[in-house]
């Protein structure tokens, strides 16, 4: 059961590598059209705080020889939920979706797919992946450092992303 555990974290690392090849494209797009990033100062913190995060889940998994709660069907299934929902969020931004802060002035908000019902789902999504991923296993140190962080993290980010958004876009 672990070396599925490992393959799913391998996964996640995959995908986090892909979003930030999707995450260039759509920076260029945006900055071709004139938008601009703010923000830029916490994007290395955010970096940091996904790339550890992974490393401590296997760190923590294997140093203290983590095994799958009885249980472990119920955090798995809600990060699976999460994946839905994080997808779902970009493909609704479509271009605008980024890792980064890009604001594109006068563009109107997005109020699609999960946006019509949520504030930041994407952002939703990763509070999920990083409560669920390590109480598959029984990693409550890796659950509850990396949610006090991410906290922390999205205060910040949110507030930034949130103030940009009301000064340059339509709605």
């Amino acid at each position: 059961m672990m070396v599925a555990y490992y393959a799913l974290i391998g996964l996640v690392a995959c995908q986090r590598l892909s979003e930030l090849w999707i995450s260039r494209r759509n920076a260029r797009w945006m900055l071709e059209r004139g938008g601009h990033e703010v923000g830029r100062g916490h994007y290395p913190i955010a970096v940091t705080l996904h790339t550890t995060f992974l490393a401590s889940l296997i760190c923590e998994t294997s140093l203290l020889h983590k095994q799958p709660a009885s249980w472990w069907w119920i955090p798995f299934a809600a990060f699976l939920l999460a994946q839905a929902l994080r997808y779902w969020s970009m493909i609704s931004l479509g271009h605008f979706w980024n890792t980064r802060i890009f604001i594109l002035p006068g563009a109107e908000l997005i109020r699609r797919g999960p946006y019509r019902f949520l504030h930041h789902p994407n952002y939703r999504a990763v509070v999920v992946e990083i409560v669920t991923l390590p109480l598959i296993v029984q990693a409550y140190f890796t659950a509850v450092i990396f949610s006090i962080l991410n906290a922390v993290f999205l205060t910040i980010r949110i507030r930034a992303e949130e103030e940009a958004l009301s000064e340059t876009t339509k709605g």
